[in-house]
């Protein structure tokens, strides 16, 4: 299976106001009830951070420090808004992030600010997943490398929180970048190495229970150019964030770096900085390209997919139903007749067509043919269906309707057929119908009985004298 755009790896939101109207009782507790417990936990685990001064905790790797911040709302709420949706998880983080702040003394405005960090991350991670509906069971290299791509991007958003934390708490400029660093970097780790697993697990089974339970869900589609313009706007500028952020901090906590080089690392980034913003831009341009071929693509397969179901449903000579799509409706009429739906069958042919043939041969006769799908036309209703059923015979479905009406139906195309011109090779005949109809029944065993009913009356009528419409029995 590709990890791209099959339609059930699309991205879909649970909605909160289809889960309470349409949802089951079990549903209700388990989502309102379960949110509600994962909200206080996420509380919880939030203060904990603050309580064990877990923030930007230094770590040796390779003989080089690195800050790492752990703080285990995170992962958790991600999880949420990956399956279940943006505001599932990011009321959750802003909660446990807002109750956070305010206990270690950080002003209410500030803090109101400061608890936006989480979810403007994981809607970065959204914006990735509405671009491109790539597979969420982690079970591929390509799935595998864009979940990571875009927790990176959602790590760097959401590490804009460290810079409000070191700014309300008056620290020193060398004492930033373990708060900038342990930010993003744990979010990443948390993400990569808690979160992947956990999605990995959850998904096959969360997807399963979206495609069962489609009316509680409020379906984003995939690949639109606006989500990837989105998320190549998002991937450039995370990257280019993390890069300017980075720098600026680490060139404050080395004063005593030479001159030379810092300037050649601004150089560096800037020269990089337009690289990355060149590579979206022609990113961008290749998707559009891609995309209008696609669309191009499907619409022509569309348009022959619509002109082969005309050729195979439809009789090339009268430009009516053939038999197969005939028997078709005949079904769909024959099991809405055995619901209690009166429905009325009219078969017809051309009295004395062979006749017509001798004399006019037989383009003469298409010619006649043409006139009485024309006719018929002429005389039917928009839900009416008319068929070719073979040689010049002749089947219209009524419904919703019974015997009056049928036979009024009836009368009334029978005489329009009798004062129709028809015009052949500058000569001009006329011809009459024999009509047969038969009125549902539901009991009827199968439509093939009431399709016999039907020519049996229209044998009757031939019987009779032609050119009139006897009602079956």
């Amino acid at each position: 299976m590709s990890p791209f755009a099959e339609a059930d790896q699309s991205y879909r939101e649970l909605s909160p106001v289809q889960l309470w109207r349409d949802g089951s009782p079990a549903e209700k507790r388990a989502f309102f009830g379960g949110w509600l417990l994962v909200l206080l936990l996420c509380v919880g685990l939030g203060l904990g951070t603050v309580h064990w001064n877990w923030s930007g905790l230094p770590v040796r790797l390779g003989g080089v420090t690195v800050y790492v911040t752990p703080y285990l709302p995170q992962p958790i709420c991600l999880l949420l808004t990956l399956t279940l949706g943006w505001w599932w998880g990011a009321i959750p983080a802003y909660c446990s992030t807002l109750v956070l702040a305010l206990s270690a003394g950080m002003p209410l405005h500030w803090a109101l600010l400061f608890a936006c960090a989480n979810p403007l991350g994981f809607a970065m991670m959204v914006v990735g997943y509405r671009a491109i509906a790539m597979r969420r069971d982690l079970r591929d290299l390509t799935s595998v490398l864009y979940y990571v791509q875009l927790s990176f991007i959602a790590s760097i958003f959401g590490s804009a929180g460290s810079l409000i934390w070191s700014y309300t708490n008056h620290l020193a400029p060398g004492a930033q970048l373990p708060i900038w660093q342990g930010w993003w970097l744990g979010s990443f780790l948390q993400s990569v190495l808690l979160g992947g697993p956990a999605l990995a697990l959850l998904w096959p089974r969360v997807s399963r229970w979206q495609c069962e339970r489609q009316a509680l869900m409020r379906r984003r589609r995939g690949g639109s150019r606006r989500s990837v313009l989105r998320m190549l706007a998002a991937v450039a500028a995370g990257v280019l964030v993390y890069g300017f952020v980075t720098i600026r901090l680490a060139e404050a906590d080395a004063q005593g770096a030479p001159e030379v080089f810092r300037q050649t690392v601004w150089i560096f980034y800037w020269v990089f900085a337009a690289i990355i913003v060149v590579f979206a831009f022609f990113g961008y341009q290749l998707f559009s390209h891609w995309q209008d071929s696609t669309d191009s693509l499907l619409s022509e397969m569309q348009r022959m997919n619509a002109d082969l179901e005309r050729l195979a449903t439809t009789d090339a000579l009268t430009g009516l139903l053939n038999r197969r799509a005939a028997d078709r409706q005949l079904d769909l009429e024959w099991h809405r007749a055995r619901r209690g739906h009166a429905s009325s069958l009219v078969l017809l042919d051309i009295d004395h067509f062979k006749h017509v043939n001798d004399l006019y041969g037989h383009p003469g006769g298409d010619v006649a043919l043409r006139s009485l799908a024309a006719s018929i036309r002429c005389v039917m209703r928009e839900v009416d269906v008319a068929a070719r059923y073979g040689g010049e015979e002749f089947l219209i479905v009524l419904p919703e309707t019974g015997r009056e009406g049928a036979f009024v139906f009836a009368e009334r195309l029978r005489e329009r057929v009798a004062v129709a011109d028809i015009c052949h090779e500058g000569r001009v005949f006329r011809c009459q119908v024999s009509l047969g109809i038969a009125v549902s029944d539901k009991h009827e065993p199968s439509y093939e009985h009431w399709v016999r009913r039907a020519d049996q009356a229209l044998y009757r009528a031939k019987q009779g004298g032609r050119n009139q419409a006897i009602m079956g029995v």
